[in-house]
């Protein structure tokens, strides 16, 4: 009986102790922070489980934090031999000590290959680090395609000065980074600002770019200020190759000897947290300084009992520091988390800019005409090229679509929907600024008798998968669930690579993630890629986009128009064609 007791008594308190094992280790991963952001590529193809790739890939990346190179905080190496060679690249901040900078790197190899599980080409950042690998020359490459912004909701009163004040400050920090050597392309710095202010600002490269390289990267980044972060106290454009960020409250560790010292000035307002989320939900990010994890050592000793005590410890404490962890500084707003109208009005374009990048709207760079006005290729002085929808003024969008589309898609980005740059709103004029996609759009290719046969089996199965993503994304994985309500052919536009993007929100409609459907008296759309039940009586939801992606399918598979084809000697809609042949067979 006592020994039945004791078996029992010991049962217990080993299940006890497995419980608080358990809870250890789900602290301590809930701790790790997600990326502030990250690329996955599916341009260069995925690799297979236990393939050479993934063997010399994880090869690589277990051995970066023992590499002695690691210790200036920059990293390079490859494994393998081509066609599954591996290039990899690690960049911490230049104000990181090297074990932050481990620990960084060693939670960015974790992340990655998580979140990328089998893309041979991945790229993710943390505050403090950056790591990249690729089975292409990634080392003395430089990379400006790439780029995502951050920047703080607060604005700045006197505008004017304050960017003189900034421009400035870069360009002295440009040309230090730039001369610096090949193990470390990194300046800070400070300035006086207007309103008794400091401002402070980061810049650096990859130490492997030449100082033009660097140079130019950082004159590329500096040019993206006013799209992203016109009018703001704080901003961030990061790259692969080079990142620059600047704020009104000191942000890095170690200041340069030609800084100012002044008092660190108190950190902005804090917004209130959000609640946590999954990391391709949009959120508003806060920034600051890191709160650091250690290493946690658990030590078994004898007997049962103090090993108890010191798992109990160690929760207590996690728990206490948990409780007690400060909010970190400045508020921020990503590419992917633009809640407040306030940070889409940053994105805005002066028209005289516009005007003078389309050759003021020239029919020599006239792209074509979409649903509420005419599409211009154009060339900003930088030598980015875009594309600009200019509405029409008699058009049946007005204040509302056009601020709809500007709302929505300045809240999306992933890589299957077209990118806005910005928009421009002065009198009459309504302008939105979208990146520019060589291919221009799906339906120039499967209605087009030559150009339909650059488009193989591989490759419309290739579009069809891009197509489903961006759907999915826009149903599912985004903070609202969006109806986009005129997938069409001619809304998938192409880049350089074939991949698809979805384009043209401005008949899109928002949805709370428990919201299932909605009724419209107002039927707005393309007719022949309406469900039914749309057409007929208003209703839409998500499987009216569903719908229409299957006759979007149809069509790449047929390569024939929806509405009416010639079969034979008589003519036809596609839906019906297909219903038809179904039923016979």
């Amino acid at each position: 009986m006592v020994g039945t007791m004791a078996m029992a008594s010991s049962s217990r308190l080993l299940f006890f102790i497995l419980c608080a094992l358990a809870h250890l280790v789900t602290l301590t991963i809930a701790r790790q922070p997600s990326f502030l952001y990250h690329f996955c590529s599916n341009n260069l193809g995925n690799y297979t489980t236990n393939s050479t790739y993934q063997r010399n890939l994880n090869t690589l990346l277990s051995s970066i934090s023992s590499n002695s190179e690691i210790n200036y905080g920059f990293y390079n190496f490859s494994a393998g031999q081509d066609p599954n060679k591996v290039n990899t690249i690690a960049l911490c901040r230049g104000d990181t000590d090297l074990n932050d900078c481990r620990s960084c790197i060693n939670d960015s190899v974790s992340t990655l290959t998580t979140i990328c599980p089998n893309q041979k080409e991945a790229i993710g950042w943390y505050d403090h680090c950056m790591l990249s690998y690729s089975n292409q020359t990634i080392f003395r490459t430089m990379d400006t395609g790439r780029r995502f912004y951050m920047w703080n909701t607060k604005n700045v009163t006197s505008v004017d000065q304050f960017n003189q004040v900034l421009w400035t400050l870069l360009e002295g920090l440009r040309s230090k980074a730039a001369s610096g050597s090949s193990i470390r392309k990194f300046a800070t710095g400070n300035a006086t600002a207007p309103d008794f202010k400091i401002l402070y600002a980061l810049v650096q490269c990859t130490p492997d770019l030449s100082r033009n390289e660097c140079s130019d990267c950082l004159i590329r980044n500096t040019g993206d200020i006013p799209v992203c972060c016109d009018r703001k106290a704080g901003g961030r454009v990061v790259g692969p190759s080079c990142s620059l960020r600047f704020e009104t409250y000191r942000f890095y560790e170690h200041m340069t000897d030609d800084e100012l010292t002044p008092p660190a000035p108190s950190p902005p307002p804090l917004l209130s947290p959000p609640p946590p989320s999954p990391s391709n939900v949009n959120t508003t990010i806060t920034e600051g300084k890191d709160n650091k994890a250690s290493p946690i050592v658990i030590i078994i000793v004898v007997p049962a009992v103090a090993f108890m005590l010191l798992i109990i410890s160690i929760c207590i404490f996690l728990r206490v520091r948990k409780s007690k962890k400060k909010p970190e500084r400045g508020t921020y707003s990503t590419p992917e988390a633009q809640d407040e109208i306030g940070n889409v009005e940053s994105l805005h374009y002066d028209f005289n800019t516009i005007r003078i990048a389309t050759n003021n709207f020239s029919d020599a760079n006239k792209l074509g005409r979409g649903g509420f006005g005419v599409v211009y290729k154009g060339t900003l002085t930088s030598g980015e090229d875009i594309a600009v929808k200019r509405l029409s003024r008699d058009s049946g969008q007005g204040d509302l679509e056009f601020k709809n589309e500007v709302l929505l898609v300045a809240k999306l980005q992933h890589r299957n929907l077209v990118r806005l740059l910005g928009f421009c709103l002065q009198g009459n004029e309504k302008l939105l600024i979208y990146e520019f996609l060589p291919n221009t759009s799906l339906d120039h290719f499967i209605f087009d008798s030559m150009k339909r046969d650059q488009l193989d089996w591989e490759r419309r199965y290739k579009i069809i998968g891009g197509i489903a993503r961006g759907i999915l994304y826009l149903h599912e994985d985004s903070r609202l669930r969006i109806i986009h309500r005129d997938l069409k052919a001619s809304n998938i536009l192409l880049d350089e690579d074939m991949n698809p993007k979805i384009a043209d929100f401005g008949m899109a409609r928002l949805f709370q993630m428990d919201q299932t459907q909605a009724d419209t008296n107002r039927i707005v759309g393309t007719y022949g890629y309406m469900a039914p039940e749309y057409a007929m009586h208003g209703q839409f939801s998500v499987k009216s986009d569903v719908f229409s992606f299957g006759v979007l399918i149809l069509e790449l598979i047929s390569g024939q128009k929806n509405t009416c084809f010639r079969n034979g000697e008589g003519v036809e809609d596609l839906l019906s064609c297909v219903s038809r042949n179904s039923h016979n067979k």
